[in-house]
């Protein structure tokens, strides 16, 4: 039996870390969320752990920055390789405690999925995506109230939580390796 946590009946999933990279379904594409990166890097780590996986998936780095430029990107790369692809969507979180920024974003891009019509999401995007629409117009306030936002904006860094949560900002998805 398969495991459920896997999410291998949607096409479009959610996990955060590490672990959750591995949980989850083998997919052709992945996508590593980190709203608000940090100085350690795990976003970092995480794109490289994807970009080794033996099933050679398009791996891209998603924010809230770039998030309908990342659908896109994914849109074209279904297109590309001819039929419906899974699509894993991983938070980088801080330290695999639970990240709201960049939870945010996972429904930033879930939801720019699905104004592309891709949205046969587990329900772990669909609530990503639900929670994202309605507070779209407090992004600046919630990244800069999140735990990685106030340690930024403590060390004098309020301008990157700033820059982090203009949705959209970007027109370019950020695809890594290959």
């Amino acid at each position: 039996m398969t495991d459920s946590r896997s999410q291998s009946t949607y096409q479009v999933r959610l996990a955060w870390g590490s672990d959750g990279l591995a949980r989850l379904a083998e997919a052709g594409v992945v996508v590593i969320i980190d709203a608000i990166p940090d100085a350690r890097g795990s976003s970092e780590a995480l794109l490289d752990q994807a970009a080794a996986l033996p099933h050679g998936p398009a791996v891209f780095s998603g924010s809230l920055r770039n998030a309908t430029a990342t659908a896109k990107a994914i849109t074209q790369e279904q297109l590309t390789r001819g039929g419906r692809t899974a699509i894993n969507l991983v938070l980088a979180g801080d330290d695999g405690v639970f990240a709201v920024e960049d939870y945010l974003a996972a429904g930033a891009i879930g939801d720019a999925l699905s104004a592309l019509g891709i949205d046969h999401s587990a329900p772990d995007v669909a609530v990503a995506t639900e929670g994202f629409r309605p507070l779209t117009r407090a992004l600046k306030h919630l990244l800069s109230a999140s735990a990685a936002g106030l340690a930024l904006t403590e060390a004098g860094r309020r301008d990157e939580v700033a820059a982090a949560a203009q949705l959209d900002a970007e027109d370019e998805a950020r695809r890594v390796g290959g």
